[in-house]
């Protein structure tokens, strides 16, 4: 298994297309390109998601600098629920820091920002809020041109990981039970025969377990675009758990606040592996 961090993450992302010429940015290097090429060549990426009212001050941003953030393929910018902390002041800080990708995670129209690299323009497929497939993607489609940000259709399925997550909260609607991959699987199938770019599947920020390998695996089987999975990530075996079964890029968020030398733990240990 390759692993690809950012240095194979910047070469990938030389992949040139055209993004919405009525834009201030004509043409884009496309995350989605490089992820979708990683995949192709065997590649597996780890994303880190940065919660911006977590970060007060540059110095919280201080890892980045640190041992093992070369493993880093995608810095994942945004939360459920963002109620002070600033997109744009926070992203120029990691700007300041990294080229690594920024690619926008956002829980609400208001969480976007020209400095990032991309947005997932998620649609919570999992459920059947309507807000959530699509009334909020109308309130935010006009600013998402005007910022000429890279927008990549991304259909989010929300699993039930033991708890109830912020993001199962603020999403209005139930999550997949963690028990049933055949719901999973032809809940992303439908969300790519309606052209969705990839599939997250996510159990929340802080739940008590990740995503099952069986969940993933039957998902993996069902689509062909790459595949993204977050929450319950604590170590890094259960990053490359995701990985085997599936998993194209692999999220963790609050495995770094709490364990602040889980990067260099996890590059040690893929180095381990090969």
């Amino acid at each position: 298994m390759d692993f690809c961090g950012q240095t194979s993450s910047n070469a990938l992302l030389r992949h040139l297309e055209p993004v919405n010429q009525d834009t201030p940015h004509l043409v884009s290097p496309r995350w989605i390109t490089a992820l979708e090429s990683a995949g192709a060549s065997g590649q597996k990426g780890l994303a880190v998601l940065v919660d911006p009212d977590k970060i007060k001050d540059s110095a919280d941003l201080e890892w980045m600098s640190g041992p093992g953030f070369e493993a880093v393929h995608t810095i994942l910018l945004g939360g459920s629920l963002v109620t002070e902390g600033s997109m744009d002041t926070v992203a120029s800080w990691i700007r300041e820091r990294t080229d690594t990708p920024i690619v926008l995670f956002p829980g609400s129209p208001n969480q976007l920002t020209a400095e990032a690299d991309a947005l997932l323009f998620l649609s919570v497929i999992s459920g059947r809020n309507p807000d959530a497939l699509i009334g909020k993607h109308v309130e935010a489609a006009s600013r998402v041109r005007d910022l000429g940000l890279d927008a990549v259709g991304c259909g989010y399925l929300l699993i039930d990981g033991g708890k109830t997550t912020t993001a199962h909260y603020m999403s209005g609607s139930l999550p997949i039970p963690g028990d049933k991959p055949d719901i999973a699987a032809t809940t992303a199938l439908a969300g790519h025969y309606l052209g969705q770019q990839c599939m997250y599947l996510d159990t929340g920020s802080g739940a008590n377990r990740p995503v099952s390998t069986e969940m993933i695996a039957a998902v993996r089987q069902a689509v062909p675009c790459p595949i993204i999975v977050g929450g319950g990530m604590t170590t890094p075996d259960d990053v490359m758990d995701a990985w085997s079964a599936g998993a194209d890029l692999a999220v963790v968020g609050s495995a770094i606040e709490q364990n602040p030398d889980f990067l260099r733990a996890f590059a040690a240990e893929t180095q381990r592996h090969g």
